[in-house]
């Protein structure tokens, strides 16, 4: 990346193509600005083919797998002499991504990208996980469990997990941590989550972070807004002695 290039880094985006494609809008990308997204860009929202062929097919744009995209190759790569992992892929959304595909050649073709995505990258002085880590163990002892699905434990960490570089998530919606806003981002010991909810009534916002010029940017499903906000303003701190995590409504 050249010194005028950005570092831009996009939440969860679950399916919802046409509040994607706002928020890349806004962000008025140039030639060199590099995308990454954290995972969990199919399921619970109504065009996750769409989503994935637009992430796959541009040439700035990077994924890790998320939890949603670990489902879906265990329920229809990985699994598929066990109904177990269909019927739970389902369960999170996995129907509407099914519905979202004309065809299942084209489903297949994604499946191959999707299987290809690490589990996390490694971006100098930021390090991108979907979930984030264990704490408690070096990386090269961690496997897809912990980078895809970990919670609590890795939120309530009281000591930077690298000294040198930010953990950047999604997985976890934001306002479910105490004291935080639809809208707002949560950064704990060593770590920042941007997945603000953009499946959920609550809420409805996908945002995307500028790391170079600590902007946030974010579209709503519901308003059809955009917005653009100085990270200081949206960031809200969390005590990991008081992680407790609520409840929301569905879409």
């Amino acid at each position: 990346m050249s010194t005028d290039s950005r570092q831009i880094v996009i939440g969860d985006v679950h399916g919802h193509y046409d509040t994607l494609v706002r928020l890349l809008d806004s962000l008025h990308l140039h030639d060199g600005d590099r995308v990454d997204f954290l995972g969990d860009l199919i399921d619970r929202g109504p065009a996750s083919c769409q989503v994935v062929e637009l992430v796959m097919s541009h040439p700035s744009y990077h994924a890790i797998r998320g939890n949603h995209e670990e489902m879906m190759l265990s329920a229809l790569v990985y699994g598929r002499e066990d109904d177990r992992y269909f019927d739970f892929w389902l369960s999170g959304g996995g129907d509407m991504t099914l519905e979202s595909y004309p065809n299942s050649g084209l489903m297949y073709d994604h499946l191959d990208w999707l299987e290809s995505l690490p589990t996390y990258r490694d971006r100098g002085d930021i390090w991108l996980a979907h979930a984030g880590v264990d704490p408690h163990r070096p990386l090269e002892q961690q496997s897809s469990q912990e980078f895809c699905w970990i919670r609590d434990v890795f939120h309530r960490q009281t000591t930077p997990y690298f000294v040198d570089k930010l953990i950047v998530i999604g997985h976890t919606i934001t306002f479910t941590f105490p004291g935080v806003q639809c809208g707002q981002l949560v950064q704990g010991c060593g770590w920042l989550g941007i997945d603000t909810g953009v499946y959920t009534l609550e809420s409805g916002w996908l945002t995307a972070l500028d790391v170079t010029h600590k902007r946030v940017y974010q579209a709503n499903v519901w308003q059809e807004t955009v917005r653009s906000l100085p990270w200081d303003e949206v960031v809200v701190t969390l005590d990991p002695n008081r992680v407790r995590r609520r409840r929301f409504a569905l879409t």
